[in-house]
């Protein structure tokens, strides 16, 4: 901690605290979430001054939903929540495109693999089938904000060499002429097993949120089987539900 106060300038202790601590937020390892905030105490004693100057500092910070403080942890940057609706079908990219979040894809991986009971039982095929499994990693240049897994339908007609770095239903009428009409999704919240936890950077148990959904074609036929995990620092879906009268 190089700052130190100008006990010479008009501008107040606490002041000067709180700039320094906005210089600090919008450095990386806080920025992500990842490095708590220096403790009260700490400063307190390192820039000679009371808790209560520093506290003063600290919530204004919190009052503008810069930073939260957590009883016996610390205090560190609110993570900004990418917030998605459930009823707007629109794909990950430009749904990040249009909040302004450059999207960054940290694993690609198409594979032909053995179908397993949970699949071929949502595709509506036999369980001696191999299907294309589609495995992505995707978030911003901060952080890894989903695990997803998709598994096709052999109808479909996947190779293997598409391009899967656009988007995929695009994909799929584009080069296979398949139009999707219809998702079923369910919505979940579970504790991520050591594999989830590794995938997403996250530790083991801690809460995530998992949607699975079978998508449609327009004659209602299965397109896709697709299980999506989400690290809930960075998204949220949101609903509106109207009461009828």
């Amino acid at each position: 901690m190089n700052f130190k106060l100008d006990q010479n300038s008009p501008v107040p202790l606490h002041a000067q605290i709180e700039e320094y601590l906005r210089g600090l937020i919008i450095k990386k390892d806080y920025k992500s979430g990842k490095k708590f905030l220096p403790k009260e105490v700490a400063m307190s004693n390192k820039l000679g001054v009371s808790r209560n100057t520093i506290r003063q500092a600290i919530n204004k910070l919190v009052h503008e939903g810069l930073i939260e403080r957590k009883k016996g942890v610390g205090t560190k940057v609110v993570t900004k929540k990418i917030s998605t609706r459930l009823d707007n079908w629109i794909s990950f990219t430009k749904e990040m495109r249009n909040q302004g979040i450059e999207v960054v894809n940290y694993l690609v991986n198409i594979a032909l693999v053995e179908v397993q009971d949970e699949v071929a039982e949502a595709l509506s095929i036999a369980k001696t089938k191999k299907v294309w499994k589609l495995e992505k990693i995707r978030g911003s240049k901060e952080a890894k904000y989903l695990y997803s897994v998709s598994y096709f339908h052999p109808r479909i007609g996947i190779t293997g060499d598409e391009n899967f770095m656009i988007p995929l239903y695009e994909l799929l009428e584009k080069e296979h002429d398949i139009i999707v009409s219809t998702s079923k999704e369910k919505l979940r919240a579970i504790k991520a097993d050591s594999k989830i936890a590794a995938l997403l950077d996250i530790g083991k148990d801690v809460a995530i949120l998992k949607r699975e959904r079978l998508v449609l074609d327009i004659g209602d036929r299965p397109v896709e089987y697709n299980m999506v995990y989400y690290h809930t620092d960075y998204f949220t879906y949101d609903i509106d539900i109207k009461r009828e009268v």
